[in-house]
């Protein structure tokens, strides 16, 4: 079974009602970026920084994944499929792929500011709120379980072996302008087939795409797995 690893941004969930992390005004759900997903605005004003990622989640909870989502996890049957996802939300494995990898992090997940690997899961079912003075087990402030700006991205080495490995690897909704993401593409083994899956124009640092498919997220995965059937 050819393996098949897929490199995920905000494009993919667009049509869920997820907005992108990053308009082209710079602002995320109309909050600068800089108050709202960097360590400094974090020790700005911390009550602000968890309301935002409380509203989120809430939207998040309200989305659900659309035809791109349950078409990667359909390619399960016939590929063995990695994503790797730039996404902080879970509707890839809602959607029911088995093989997720977050390297930003998790809407749904929060971890102590002293200890980053005491992490705990929120559920939805019950309050997915988080407030100051809610602390981990260490008593340290619960904050959120994401990967700010200026802040290393931990989870990049095993994305960088999961894209080594792959026998065809696949880019959608993202405008490979993120840095480590971006650097993902320099690691495919060349003669490995490249899709790159936008509606719109997007540079390819690396110049190792092959095909692009000018759609949005559903439409582009169903064409996807016409070629692939093809080939």
């Amino acid at each position: 079974m050819k393996k098949l690893v897929v490199l995920t941004g905000a494009g993919m969930s667009v049509e869920s009602g997820l907005s992108t992390f990053r308009g082209s005004d710079g602002l995320w759900e109309n909050y600068r970026i800089e108050e709202v997903a960097t360590p400094e605005g974090w020790l700005r004003d911390p009550k602000l920084v968890l309301r935002f990622y409380n509203e989120r989640r809430r939207q998040l909870l309200a989305a659900e994944p659309n035809e791109g989502h349950r078409g990667l996890a359909a390619l399960e049957r016939d590929y063995e499929v990695y994503v790797v996802t730039q996404n902080v939300d879970n509707l890839h494995e809602r959607a029911g792929s088995s093989r997720v990898l977050h390297l930003h992090g998790e809407l749904m997940k929060v971890r102590s500011e002293k200890n980053e690997r005491l992490v705990y899961e929120l559920s939805p079912e019950e309050s997915p709120e988080v407030h100051w003075g809610d602390v981990a087990e260490d008593g340290a402030q619960l904050r959120p379980h994401i990967v700010w700006f200026g802040e290393a991205v931990p989870m990049i080495e095993p994305a960088i072996e999961q894209v080594q490995s792959a026998d065809i690897f696949v880019v959608i909704g993202t405008s490979l302008n993120v840095y480590p993401a971006a650097g993902l593409l320099h690691y495919v083994r060349p003669g490995v087939p490249v899709y790159l899956i936008d509606p719109n124009e997007v540079k390819d640092p690396s110049g190792r795409v092959t095909r692009i498919i000018r759609k949005g997220a559903s439409a582009g995965v169903a064409e996807l797995k016409r070629l692939l059937s093809e080939d």
